[in-house]
């Protein structure tokens, strides 16, 4: 184990809406109090809605900002600090840092749990397909590392501590299941037997799960075939429930315009009124309740070969008595 790997490992953190964020600043204080040692590999600018878009043969600088480690007031006697910024995107920050980033600009620093975010503003439903949040979470996810994205569940600021401490919390309930040194970092085997996998197209009448699916789905998390999604409401009960994908709508997103004197029209996609189809055990009726939601995610679609198995998917729904997943408690 190197000198530089703390008794309690590395955070590998990332956001979507720029390394100087608010939820990110507090966030990485939060973290550094709690005693956890912490590496930012973020974009140096705001990301938003950018999913899992990365910029393919262009050059992309990574600074060191030791200076937002002085203005955030981050002590090293606390828990050691390493903070970079890229001019990239949210997957840009975890393709970079996980093949080989960190390994040549920080020597022995090896993280055991990605954490994106706090973003601001929810990330529910269909924003999985769009969200630079959780599209860093599920790029780290498919480099073999847990991950877990979090984002506030409003785009005011207010509410934004309570998010950080729910985070906080499910950081600290996550690390007790996992190891120091991540298992499977880009992948250097590939165990298509493992019991928490698909077996498609063939269904079998006893998985290989069926004996213990919560181990499965805690081997699943570790090695970055399924991600947590927390979402915490601005006005926050204190509660926290397990969850899965709701639906949510965008009504009236894109306003029309045009150029003077030019037939070419100008669209632009933007505030929008949104409104949600209730669902049993949803993310949306959580957050609208008032309860921190955690999701579930498989990070591989469900045909490929390192997709959970769609049977094992119904247990990521079970809760411990905390509301906290249960198999997430180990």
């Amino acid at each position: 184990m190197s000198d530089q790997t703390p008794e309690a490992g590395w955070i590998l953190l990332t956001n979507d809406d720029g390394i100087e964020a608010p939820g990110f600043r507090l966030l990485a204080q939060a973290l550094n109090k709690a005693g956890h040692a912490i590496i930012a590999f973020a974009p140096s600018e705001n990301n938003s809605a950018a999913g899992m878009r990365i910029n393919l043969m262009k050059p992309m600088k990574l600074r060191p900002r030791n200076d937002l480690q002085e203005a955030w007031g981050l002590d090293e006697n606390l828990a050691p600090v390493r903070l970079f910024e890229l001019e990239g995107t949210p997957c840009d920050t975890m393709i970079v840092a996980l093949d080989g980033g960190i390994e040549h600009i920080a020597p022995g620093v090896v993280p055991r749990l990605v954490v994106s975010g706090v973003n601001l503003g929810p990330n529910m439903s269909q924003d999985s397909y769009h969200s630079g949040t959780m599209g860093a979470a599920r790029e780290a996810g498919l480099y073999g590392m847990p991950a877990i994205a979090s984002s506030l569940g409003s785009f005011q600021l207010e509410g934004m501590e309570g998010a950080v401490q729910a985070t906080v919390d499910l950081i600290e309930i996550a690390l007790k299941v996992l190891p120091l040194i991540p298992e499977n970092l880009r992948r250097p085997h590939v165990d298509l037997s493992a019991s928490h996998l698909t077996r498609w197209p063939e269904v079998p009448t006893s998985p290989a799960w069926g004996h213990d699916p919560k181990d499965a789905l805690r081997t699943a998390f570790r090695h970055g075939e399924l991600m947590l999604n927390l979402n915490v409401p601005p006005v926050w009960d204190g509660s926290v429930t397990t969850t899965r994908l709701g639906m949510r709508w965008y009504r009236n997103a894109v306003s029309f315009g045009s150029i003077e004197d030019d037939e070419t029209a100008l669209f632009t996609i933007g505030g929008a009124t949104i409104d949600h189809s209730p669902v049993v055990m949803s993310d949306c009726d959580a957050v609208d309740a008032g309860h921190a939601s955690v999701s579930c995610l498989p990070v591989w679609p469900q045909t490929h070969p390192l997709a959970l198995d769609d049977g094992l998917l119904k247990w990521v729904l079970e809760a411990s008595e905390g509301g906290y997943p249960a198999w997430l408690l180990a």
